[in-house]
């Protein structure tokens, strides 16, 4: 279980505002309002820190929009300076094996910019037609 948000978290907020992307202010509101806290079995928040300064969040919950089991990649965020050095790499692995550890399905929304859906692909997600859902990872036999 998660007990709290970062202790810098307000770093990553501000600089994913400044760039238009809302998915750490959703994190912060789920989070404040108990909505979501990352407490159910599987479910994990994953940061992310080089030279002991936050660059990177990343989270993994129970999906509750798909077919069969499956766990959801979410609110993945990495400061702009910290692309490219493996990061969001590194938390979406992290993520994905906790996620595979309990389903055998993974989904993500990758609407959030237009890096998101080839990264996801070059982690093996394939697209998907889907409303809530852009992206679908399974394991395979």
């Amino acid at each position: 279980m998660t007990e709290r948000l970062p202790e810098d978290f307000q770093i990553v907020l501000r600089a994913s505002q400044a760039e238009g992307i809302r998915n750490m202010e959703m994190l912060q509101a789920r989070w404040c309002s108990g909505e979501d806290r990352f407490e159910r079995p599987g479910e994990a928040l994953f940061a992310a820190y080089i030279q002991n300064e936050l660059v990177g969040v990343g989270g993994l919950s129970v999906e509750a929009g798909w077919h069969a089991p499956a766990m959801r990649m979410r609110r993945l965020y990495v400061m702009p300076e910290a692309r490219r050095a493996g990061v969001g790499r590194a938390l979406a692995q992290a993520c994905m094996a906790r996620g595979l550890a309990f389903a055998d399905t993974l989904t993500c929304n990758a609407q959030a910019s237009l890096a998101a859906g080839p990264f996801w692909e070059a982690l093996g997600f394939v697209p998907v037609e889907h409303p809530n859902i852009t992206h679908v990872f399974a394991r395979s036999a």
